[in-house]
């Protein structure tokens, strides 16, 4: 069974509420004119509507997102309706309400949904706290029924229609098979189905015919095969069903050997069994074997994920009891020249970020009539130097509101030793002229990750329930992790929240 986070408040005792009833009689017995000012019905908190939470996760696995090989959910942050909480400590009891038993997460990218993610247990690694669960496709809508088309019952139509003939002779259309009954008369040439009478109505006749089968008809009529005729005495029954040779039945005495019949097959013999008395177990402390998994050992987990694996995945994951539409948070460019004209001036200020800027090639010196008659007959100019190379680039553009610019996050580093590496991180938009106006910039060393930590893009996730996204970071130092929500408005960029408790964490760097 899983559920969303809802929101909850401990209300007044019983026994609080009857203390306050005597002093307040004696009150409005002393100060009768006091009814004059009663206001009327007076709403308390409970009657407001109460916000509901909202908690943001990362459900980081490897493999296959289907079938992970591992998996573990970090929780972020909890949206209480007035102020973002750190959902890793938001009331533990002793784990966080966020990794709770039964709480479950829609995985999203870039505002899609992935799939479903149920937490079923919650453990800590290394001083925090994790949720253990299931991943679960997202179920499909049931598709409506299909609609049974109505016949109407046309009397001038040559279509055959059914009907249940009542016991006075009338058809189910209130039509009259008796004569001096009112109403159109039957058409001959139209087929009924009549009920075949019971063989307790039906009585034969001193001819052989059947009252109920109607005098005259020629209508085959089926019956009901005798019992094998033996009577209770041990002679042969002398009744027939159905009358003799003028109904062309054959007498009860005599079998039809054309006549096919159903045989029940022999019993199969039952085997030989051996029945052993029960013995009672009466060693508390000897082992069991069991077949198979135990009935309370809860549904299969998948292994939680331990570390930082190079293959690791991340998603974002939301926990919100209201259903909320789908917000993409993919830009869509008017002119897709304009994309490829944005990343590489984001390129170009990541590499002078990083101080790997591609130098410019020396000016050539000025020639006179005859050097340019010499340099026109020789080789052409080498092209100019690739530029450096960013490894590990990662380049997405985000419309974080209906009607909102683009908002481009570059992230990428050095290509050199781990211990040498020089990691940047860029938030920019286009400005009025169509350049690129940097909002954010953060550059980390690989030797000193735990004073600047390096900066890793998750995705966009709408953390207030505001219809506004947030762009959501993996702050990752050498021996810690942390992370960050950042808010795009009115050309900043504000680091939000960050988790750990900690003050803010890296601010822009000019």
């Amino acid at each position: 069974m899983t559920t969303s986070l809802h929101y909850g408040r401990v209300g007044r005792a019983a026994s609080g509420r009857r203390l306050c009833v005597f002093p307040m009689a004696l009150a409005l017995l002393s100060a009768p004119w006091t009814f004059a000012q009663y206001p009327g019905q007076i709403k308390t908190d409970k009657d407001k509507e109460q916000p509901s939470l909202r908690a943001v996760a990362v459900l980081e696995w490897t493999g296959d997102l289907s079938k992970p090989k591992t998996s573990r959910l970090v929780p972020i942050t909890l949206f209480d309706g007035e102020q973002l909480q750190d959902a890793g400590v938001y009331l533990a009891r002793p784990e966080p309400l966020a990794v709770a038993g039964g709480v479950e997460y829609i995985l999203q990218k870039n505002g899609a949904k992935l799939g479903l993610f149920d937490i079923q247990r919650s453990g800590q690694e290394e001083g925090s706290w994790v949720g253990l669960g299931v991943w679960k496709p997202i179920p499909k809508p049931k598709a409506a029924p299909a609609a049974v088309e109505k016949i109407e019952d046309d009397e001038n139509s040559d279509r055959p229609v059914l009907h249940r003939k009542d016991g006075a002779g009338h058809d189910g259309g209130g039509n009259s098979s008796g004569a001096g009954n009112s109403g159109p008369p039957p058409d001959p040439d139209r087929p009924t189905l009549h009920k075949a009478p019971s063989s307790e109505d039906s009585k034969s006749d001193d001819s052989g015919q059947s009252a109920g089968s109607g005098s005259g008809s020629d209508r085959p009529t089926l019956h009901k095969a005798p019992d094998g005729g033996q009577s209770g005495n041990g002679q042969a029954g002398s009744s027939t069903t159905g009358g003799t040779d003028a109904g062309g039945a054959v007498p009860s005495g005599q079998s039809d050997p054309d006549r096919p019949q159903l045989k029940r097959g022999k019993a199969k013999q039952q085997p030989d069994e051996g029945y052993v008395s029960s013995v009672e177990n009466t060693d508390p402390d000897r082992p069991r074997l069991m077949r198979g998994k135990p009935a309370d050992s809860g549904p299969s987990l998948t292994p939680t994920l331990m570390g930082l694996p190079a293959d690791m995945e991340q998603a974002v994951a939301v926990s919100d009891p209201r259903n909320r539409p789908e917000h993409p948070w993919s830009y869509s460019w008017a002119n897709l020249d304009d994309e490829a004209k944005m990343k590489e001036a984001m390129e170009d200020a990541a590499r002078a970020a990083l101080g790997i800027q591609t130098p410019l090639p020396a000016p050539a010196p000025k020639k006179t009539a005859g050097a340019r008659v010499k340099a026109a007959k020789a080789k052409p100019a080498p092209p100019p130097p690739e530029p450096a190379p960013l490894a590990d680039e990662q380049f997405r553009v985000f419309e974080l509101a209906y009607g909102a610019g683009a908002t481009m996050v570059l992230t990428a580093h050095t290509d050199a030793p781990l211990g040498q590496q020089k990691y940047v991180t860029l938030i920019g938009q286009p400005d009025l002229y169509g350049s690129l106006l940097v909002l954010f910039k953060n550059v980390a060393d690989g030797a000193h990750l735990d004073d600047t930590p390096r900066m890793r893009l998750v995705d966009a996730v709408d953390a207030l329930a505001d219809n506004r996204g947030e762009l959501l970071f993996e702050l990752r130092g050498k021996t810690t992790r942390q992370f960050a929500l950042y808010r795009v408005l009115r050309g900043t960029a504000t680091q939000l929240f960050v988790t750990g408790g900690g003050a803010t964490a890296i601010e822009a760097q000019n």
